[in-house]
């Protein structure tokens, strides 16, 4: 009887002292859901750079009107590839989806430029008569007159592009891409024909054309978050535009020109970016 009573106390005491134990023990913690940066969304913001381009042309001569080619005598300058840099500024819209540390997206942006470039063409005299140049000439060529020459000045007046993007998170703060997608522009040409008539006067013809064109880019960039919804990028693309062509056709019978010059293009640039859904964290375990 004595034990069975022992017996009851000491149950009685452990079921008193249990729960103030347990209190007194650790306690697994949660996990911790981090909240990372979410690259999903549309964005638009602004951008400014600087533009390497040049101008590969080739310039022939003809009879007028016949349009028979002539080949110009030996040094004469009928081809040349000339510079067309200037500043570059303008707006893009995109859109990106995020997977993980991957992501696709869809850029277009529109920029105005300052790029521009100028050249000079010649076909040569041949003595005082001169030469294949000057058809129709039974003058002599004026003092000073080496040849027939055509001056273009050559503007890339404004381009836009629509790229797909690939990137790489490697932190989740910053973005590498590559982009390339289709390319448009309009180059301007101002161009003016001197030549001497057949009676020996000089005479000026100017010309101008416009032609908008479409190409392809190609590029890549690194991305990074400034602060909230805004970024920060730093970009290069390279832009082919094709050819531009033009013709100059003088008062009969001096000889007319044809231009044709292939436009291609170096941008780096600097951009700013809004992302509207910025604020939406995507949450990594």
């Amino acid at each position: 009887m004595r034990s069975f009573k022992l017996g009851a106390l000491a149950l009685a005491i452990t079921a008193i002292a249990a729960p103030a134990v347990a209190a007194d023990m650790p306690v697994k913690a949660r996990p911790i859901v981090a909240p990372v940066y979410n690259w999903s969304g549309w964005y638009a913001g602004g951008n400014v750079g600087y533009s390497w381009g040049y101008s590969e042309t080739d310039v022939a001569f003809f009879t007028n009107p016949a349009g028979v080619p002539i080949v110009p005598p030996a040094g004469s300058l009928t081809s040349s590839r000339t510079r067309m840099d200037g500043w570059v500024g303008g707006l893009q819209l995109g859109a990106n989806m995020q997977s993980g540390n991957w992501l696709v997206g869809f850029e277009t942006d529109f920029q105005w430029t300052g790029q521009k470039g100028s050249s000079t063409y010649d076909c040569l005299a041949v003595g005082i008569s001169g030469g294949v140049c000057f058809p129709g000439l039974t003058a002599t060529l004026p003092p000073g007159v080496t040849g027939l020459t055509v001056a273009l000045d050559q503007k890339l007046e404004w381009f836009g592009t629509a790229r797909l993007r690939l990137g790489l998170l490697p932190a989740p703060n910053w973005l590498l891409y590559v982009t390339g997608g289709l390319a448009y522009g309009e180059v301007s040409t101002s161009a003016l024909h001197t030549s001497v008539n057949g009676f020996g006067a000089i005479v000026a013809t100017p010309a101008s054309f416009s032609q908008t064109n479409l190409g392809w880019t190609i590029g890549g960039g690194i991305e990074g978050v400034i602060s909230g919804p805004w970024t920060g990028k730093i970009e290069y693309l390279y832009m082919d535009l094709g050819t531009v062509t033009g013709a100059i056709v003088p008062v009969a019978p001096l000889a007319q020109a044809s231009f044709s010059s292939k436009i291609t293009d170096n941008i780096l640039r600097v951009g700013l970016n809004y992302r509207f859904w910025a604020n939406t964290p995507a949450y990594r375990m």
